[in-house]
């Protein structure tokens, strides 16, 4: 098996796994997959409270940590599920179209 760090432009399609198959954890980062989303999340930092619960809800570890702080989504990732938007208790995040 390939493990997708492995995985490049060069790779033959034998070695590729199957479609919808994950066989290791955050391979998001490997690969900018932020570009199929449909909705985008809205952060609002003035009614954030730092709960910081929409960090390890997110299945692409698209929302950054620093110094204790969540940080603005990293759009590079984010698939716009909505996960993080349902999640807060604070409605700081809101999903909607985004401006491209």
């Amino acid at each position: 098996m390939v493990r997708a760090k492995d995985i490049n432009e060069n790779t033959p399609w034998q070695g590729l796994t199957p479609g919808a198959e994950i066989y290791e954890p955050a391979t998001s980062k490997l690969v900018k997959t932020g570009e199929w989303r449909v909705l985008t999340p809205l952060f609002d930092g003035t009614k954030c409270k730092q709960c910081m619960l929409c960090v390890p809800y997110c299945p692409d570890a698209s929302i950054p940590v620093k110094d204790g702080r969540r940080l603005e989504t990293d759009l590079d990732y984010c698939k716009g599920c909505g996960i993080c938007a349902k999640i807060c208790h604070f409605d700081a995040i809101t999903m909607g179209k985004e401006e491209r």
